[in-house]
């Protein structure tokens, strides 16, 4: 595997790739048309090659890569590489038959993300989780389910946390709004847990949590949840990240990155400091245990 699809999910890799075919293209001065024809398809097929929304196959990037000039043998096999690597499934396709199809993609992208700015308002973030938390979210509205399915829903998001504590973790930075801390899910000994956890994760290098006080008054986040991720690759640019009940939002305009990315640093500022976390929490959880 080349060292970018060491981490990076398959939808991250297309990006990658998708980006060094275009401007490939647009070096050797050729239209997507033409580019189409080569490959027995269409222009809008290789537009969407270009965005990464489609998968590769190896014949169609070597036939590209031979109109586009390339004749670096090491660059071609680097590039013919990533498009093996860009059809491999994550770890997480073993997990299709509990994981909504329109999540498969964020999965793909928190994986190859260096740096995740989230603001949580009526869940801990999933990263951050306790086993016993997971669990009572899982079940939530979704009636009697299957002691089996639980677990594995359970078994999936406990191996998405290890992205902060792997040899290049990603850096977190969570801000989370104090109802979170005061909905008992799961009950009052799981949310004990739970924030003893969250105290406990604080003294993590990589992650950075601040508390949306009560106290605090309105704030900027009018529009609920949502999570910017970011990217060690310059083909990939920030994504914000807004899920729904059944599908998400995936947002790349430069408009909207400022716009979120604002209303995320307003509430950094609004909320107290990182520094007093752990009382704010030590202080919750202690109305629990009383």
């Amino acid at each position: 595997m080349t060292e970018s699809g060491a981490q990076s999910g398959p939808t991250a890799l297309r990006i990658i790739l998708g980006a060094h075919l275009r401007r490939m293209r647009e070096a050797a001065g050729i239209t997507r048309s033409d580019a189409g024809w080569e490959i027995r398809s269409s222009e809008s097929k290789v537009s969407r090659m270009e965005l990464g929304r489609v998968g590769f196959k190896e014949r169609d990037v070597r036939d590209l890569l031979t109109l586009y000039g390339l004749d670096d043998g090491e660059e071609r096999e680097r590039l013919l590489s990533l498009a093996r690597d860009a059809n491999n499934p994550g770890w997480w396709h073993r997990f299709g038959d509990v994981l909504p199809s329109w999540f498969h993609s964020y999965l793909d992208l928190e994986a190859a993300a260096t740096l995740i700015r989230t603001y949580e308002l009526q869940f801990v973030p999933g990263l951050l989780q306790t086993t016993d938390y997971v669990r009572a979210v899982v079940q939530l509205g979704r009636g009697l389910i299957p002691a089996e399915e639980v677990e594995r829903r359970v078994a999936l998001r406990v191996n998405r946390q290890n992205i902060l504590t792997r040899p290049d973790p990603v850096r977190l930075w969570a801000v989370v709004d104090e109802s979170v801390l005061r909905r008992p899910i799961g009950g009052t000994k799981p949310m004990c847990l739970q924030l003893e956890h969250l105290i406990e994760m604080t003294h993590l290098p990589n992650l950075t949590l601040q508390v949306m006080q009560f106290k605090s008054g309105g704030h900027a986040a009018t529009g609920g949840a949502y999570s910017i991720l970011r990217f060690p690759e310059q083909d990939l640019p920030d994504i914000v990240y807004i899920e729904h009940l059944t599908s998400a939002l995936y947002l790349d305009k430069l408009e909207d990155l400022d716009s979120y990315t604002a209303t995320m640093e307003s509430l950094c500022v609004a909320a107290p400091p990182p520094n007093k976390t752990r009382d704010i929490l030590a202080g919750i959880l202690k109305e629990y245990e009383r």
